[in-house]
């Protein structure tokens, strides 16, 4: 039997790669920036609706208030004293203080891929700025924009969106915790509903710092390049 001698897989692959012109990369990085910038809006689009959502729903019982107070169901003076409040009024509370998690938990995912995708964004201007970088400093231009593709981070608790969220646990935990001591019948005083209201807001919190990583302190974006700095 004639043994048939077969070139090695990995230099078949060499030489084919070798055939390839650079440019015929540019499409489809073309195609992938198109797709990663379209995710980007569509997180950052849904984080807007989220955060309309939960406050909709947030304004939900005071509404209810309202309508109940104007067809004289309730009695506005009621809610003068926690003891006369009645208890459908603290169920609507911490209802709508539940329905208000899910979209805090959406308006996380929407966050977490809004970042990620930013640091795509970040990962492709990285590209020209590398490949163009002596054409610019001969023009004088620096980009205003970060070409850090580590930037920006995942967990930033003092980023709007950070903020934005916190925010948000800390009025679901007021609903839900008033609405729950309210229920019980019990008469707590204000230390007892603060904290209530911190270990529930605690709780939520801790959702999205484990969704968007650990700890860390917030930095600006890298500048290897040592372009002037030029963020607003």
């Amino acid at each position: 039997m004639r043994k048939t001698s077969l070139g090695s897989p990995k230099t078949e692959l060499h030489v084919r790669r070798a055939d390839i012109d650079p440019t015929d990369f540019i499409p489809l990085l073309a195609t992938d920036f198109g797709g990663i910038y379209q995710v980007y809006l569509a997180a950052s689009d849904e984080r807007l609706k989220m955060l309309r959502f939960a406050m909709s729903l947030l304004a939900a019982p005071f509404a209810a208030v309202v309508a109940l107070a104007s067809a004289k169901v309730l009695d506005p003076a009621a809610l003068t004293s926690w003891h006369r409040i009645p208890p459908y009024v603290f169920a609507l509370t911490a209802i709508f203080g539940a329905m208000g998690v899910l979209p805090y938990l959406r308006l996380i995912e929407a966050t977490s891929r809004h970042l990620r995708t930013a640091r795509a964004v970040n990962n492709f201007r990285l590209l020209y700025v590398e490949e163009l970088r002596d054409h610019f400093s001969q023009v004088g231009w620096a980009p205003n924009l970060p070409v850090d593709p580590a930037y920006p981070e995942a967990f930033a608790p003092t980023s709007s969106s950070g903020l934005t969220a916190i925010g948000l646990a800390v009025v679901d935990a007021a609903y839900i915790s008033i609405g729950l001591l309210g229920l019980s019948g019990a008469r707590p005083t204000a230390i007892v509903v603060t904290i209530w209201i911190a270990v529930t807001a605690t709780l939520l919190f801790l959702i999205y710092h484990v969704r968007l990583g650990a700890a860390r302190r917030r930095q600006g974006p890298a500048n290897p390049y040592g372009f002037p700095s030029v963020e607003s």
